[in-house]
């Protein structure tokens, strides 16, 4: 029988098989030529605006006038609302779902319009194209070797199963109401995301200045100017143990490598990777003492964590030890640092950095240890509210992928 492994208590009949075109109508729109468009009259959707809305991000608008906006729906209709724009080329098969019947009109090709309105439960229609079957579609109908595109043909063929209305409301409003928690909880991590950028623009002092906009309670005077080189006793490069030698692997002590370390996170590194001391003695790895920072200085540029404990590394980094400031402060301040530099070449291939390079990079430092140790708890503490966030946001889009897989045939 068609049924999903997961129901809504009630019911139970068989779901049916059908294909999208025996359900409801899909065409496109008339040609609207870019020289047509304006910057303000009815919105004007590309598939680019979709994509953007699925992902939860703002795309630059385009619009036309109102009186093109229905010269053409005079012609092919007007968008209405549980109505579906569908990508048709690029990341093909990314829906819109139309919410209100105010005026919209969308570019002919890029996207596919679904005639829903009251047909099916919109939302549970919407869904539908995140479900593993509909992907398995897709995939089957993608040739290699050439640009995908997902036609009105096409469309029109896809294979869906469908229960009645009123499972389709419960599916729809079950996972409406998820992706609206999915989208509070994303909310939640830009805000935090955006207010850690601004506090590290007001916290540490612009170029050219020598105290910050922002400080903590009590603290004065200017931040003097150190290089990396000067924060630190000692650094050390890394190496690659022979992984044909299996004496060299399996041990004890974390071997890390510019994979293992995730943009943005300085304090929470997971080693995949793990030596033994005979590994360590043939190799040009080395034991590097907990509390140093590790720099990726090749693959991966801007890469960096603070080490809580003893580990090596690959030829990708550069450590700096016995740190002569807040260990926390210093890895927020060399990030900081690194993040700016790169910045200025944005645009320009960086392979890698020296040594002496990366040395010779500067940071500015209050002259009080206290000071440091405030700013560097305080981002520290930000951060952990953010990965609980995360954390949070990530349970809820694995519990929505398993709705997904369970709740559909």
């Amino acid at each position: 029988m068609k049924v999903p492994a997961i129901r809504f208590k009630g019911f139970s009949d068989e779901w049916e098989g059908s294909e999208l075109g025996g359900l409801i109508e899909i065409t496109s729109a008339s040609r609207v030529h870019k020289n047509e468009w304006t910057e303000s009259g009815v919105p004007f959707f590309r598939s680019s605006d979709v994509v953007a809305n699925y992902k939860g991000l703002v795309n630059e608008k385009a619009f036309i006038s109102y009186e093109l906006y229905k010269e053409l729906s005079d012609k092919s209709g007007c968008v209405k609302k549980n109505d579906l724009l569908v990508t048709g080329g690029g990341s093909i098969g990314i829906p819109y779902l139309i919410k209100t019947n105010e005026p919209l009109y969308f570019k002919d090709a890029d996207l596919l319009w679904l005639k829903n309105g009251d047909k099916l439960n919109g939302y549970f229609l919407y869904t539908f194209f995140s479900t593993l079957s509909f992907r398995r579609y897709v995939n089957s109908i993608t040739h290699i070797g050439t640009i995908s595109h997902y036609t009105v043909i096409q469309a029109k063929s896809t294979p869906i199963d469908i229960p009645d209305k009123d499972e389709q409301d419960e599916i729809g409003e079950f996972l409406l109401n998820l992706d609206k928690l999915i989208s509070l909880q994303q909310a939640k991590v830009n805000k935090l995301t955006n207010l850690k950028k601004a506090m590290l623009e007001k916290m540490f002092p612009k170029q050219g200045a020598d105290v910050p906009e922002i400080r903590f309670k009590g603290f004065v005077g200017a931040w003097r100017v150190n290089s990396l080189g000067d924060i630190c006793d000692d650094t050390f490069g890394g190496g690659t143990p022979k992984t044909s030698q299996e004496s060299y692997w399996d041990g004890d002590t974390p071997w890390i490598q510019s994979s293992d370390l995730i943009e943005g996170e300085l304090t929470n590194v997971t080693p995949k990777k793990y030596v033994t001391q005979a590994g360590i003695k043939g190799s040009a790895t080395k034991l590097i003492p907990n509390n140093s920072i590790a720099i990726v200085t090749r693959v991966g540029i801007g890469k960096l964590a603070l080490m809580p404990f003893a580990y090596t590394t690959s030829q990708d980094f550069l450590s700096l030890s016995g740190l002569k400031i807040d260990k926390r402060f210093a890895v927020y301040a060399i990030w900081k640092k690194i993040q700016e530099d790169l910045h200025i070449v944005q645009g320009t291939s960086i392979k890698g950095i020296t040594k002496e390079e990366a040395l010779t990079k500067v940071i500015n430092v209050p002259t009080e240890f206290d000071e440091q140790n405030k700013i560097g708890d305080y981002f520290q503490n930000l951060d952990k509210i953010i990965t609980l966030h995360q954390t949070e946001l990530e349970k809820l889009s694995h519990l929505k992928k398993a709705c997904l897989e369970k709740m559909f045939v």
